[in-house]
C-alpha cells in the first residue's frame, strides 16, 4: 500500500489500457463519460492509479453496468 502522504501516482492512457488489457480508445471512452476519473494535462489524459487499481479489483463489468455487450 502507498504511503498516505505521498503524491498520488498518475499513469497515461496507453499505461491503463495496458493494465487493464483493453484499447486505447476504450480508457478515452471511460474518461469522457465519467466512469474513469482523469486530469487534463496540455492535450493529454492522466489517470489516478489508485482509481485504476479500484477499477481493476471491483471488475471491469461493474464500471459497465448498463451497457449492452455488444457496445463494449
Amino acid at each position: 500500500m502507498a504511503d498516505a502522504t505521498a503524491a498520488p501516482r498518475f499513469l497515461t492512457v496507453a499505461e491503463v489500457a495496458e493494465m487493464a488489457r483493453v484499447s486505447r480508445m476504450t480508457v478515452y471512452r471511460m474518461v469522457h463519460s465519467g466512469e474513469l476519473p482523469a486530469v487534463r494535462v496540455g492535450k493529454s489524459y492522466r489517470v489516478p492509479q489508485a482509481a485504476v487499481e479500484k477499477m481493476l479489483s471491483d471488475g471491469l463489468d461493474s464500471w459497465g453496468e448498463g451497457r449492452s455487450a455488444a457496445g463494449r
